[in-house]
C-alpha cells in the first residue's frame, strides 16, 4: 500500500507538515467512548498521533515506512500510552476486536478500500468509529484527496471543519515542498530546479518573510462496524 513513497522524506515531513487544531482533537475525543482505545493508522511521523497521546488516551500508532517509523519513535518517545506498530494498513497485526476508534490523518487516500475495510472489521470493536482527518489547502491536492476518500471509504459521514491557518518561513516552505510523495529528493536530477521554483514562489507570495495558507482541517467520521 504505497509503503515506500515517503522514503527519504520523513525529516522534511516532520519539520514542515501542518499540525492539527486543538478544537479538532477535542471534537474527535468527544465522539469516543470513555477509555477508548485508538488505532492511528498510517501514522507517519506522528503529527496526529502525538496530539492524541498528549490527551492520555491509549493509541496504537501503525506505520509501515521505516523512515517514518524512525521519526514517529522520536515524536512519541515521551508518551508511554502510545505503542508503535510497524505494519501496513491492511495487515496491522493488532489484536482482533481491540480498538474503539480508527483514525487516519492525511493518509486514507493511499489505502485500498476493500482491504482496509476488512482490517477495520477485524480490529474494531462493535460500534468502532472510523475518523479521517485532512488538512485541506485551497487549490492543493489535499482537496481532491479528501473528497475522494469521502466517496470511497464512507457511506454517510458526519463532516466537520476547523480553521487551521499556516504560516511558512522560507526554510519551512522549502521543507514542506520537499515532503510530498511526488517531490524530488536531493539525489534526483530535477531537485535543484524544483528548489529554485519554490524559492521563486516564496519570493512572489511572501509578506514580511512569511507565506500564509488558509488551511482547513476536515474531519470525517462514521461508525465503521
Amino acid at each position: 500500500m504505497n509503503t515506500d513513497l515517503f522514503t527519504g522524506k520523513a525529516e522534511a515531513y516532520a519539520a514542515s507538515r501542518p499540525s492539527y487544531p486543538a478544537d479538532a482533537i477535542d471534537y474527535i475525543l468527544s465522539l469516543a467512548p470513555s477509555g477508548a482505545v485508538f488505532a492511528d493508522i498510517g501514522a507517519g511521523t506522528g503529527k496526529f498521533t502525538e496530539l492524541l497521546g498528549l490527551r492520555e488516551v491509549e493509541v496504537f500508532a501503525v506505520e509501515p515506512n521505516v523512515d517514518m517509523v524512525g521519526q514517529l519513535t522520536v515524536t512519541c518517545a515521551s508518551l508511554p500510552n502510545v505503542k508503535i506498530v510497524s505494519a501496513p494498513a491492511d495487515a496491522t497485526t493488532l489484536p482482533s476486536n481491540s480498538v474503539d476508534v480508527i483514525t487516519v490523518a492525511q493518509a486514507l487516500h493511499w489505502f485500498e478500500p476493500s482491504a482496509f475495510a476488512a482490517e477495520c472489521r477485524r480490529i474494531g470493536k462493535p460500534g468502532c468509529l472510523l475518523v479521517a482527518v485532512y488538512n485541506v489547502t485551497p487549490g492543493g491536492n489535499s482537496t481532491h484527496y479528501s473528497e475522494d476518500v469521502q466517496i470511497r471509504f464512507f457511506e454517510n459521514p458526519t463532516v466537520r471543519e476547523f480553521p487551521n491557518p499556516i504560516f511558512y518561513t522560507r526554510e519551512k516552505w522549502l521543507a514542506y515542498m520537499t515532503s510530498h510523495s511526488h517531490d524530488p529528493l536531493p539525489t534526483d536530477p530535477d531537485y535543484d530546479a524544483h528548489i529554485a521554483k519554490m524559492n521563486a514562489v516564496f519570493d512572489e507570495e511572501s509578506i514580511d518573510g512569511l507565506i500564509r495558507r488558509d488551511v482547513v482541517t476536515k474531519v470525517y467520521s462514521e461508525v465503521a462496524l
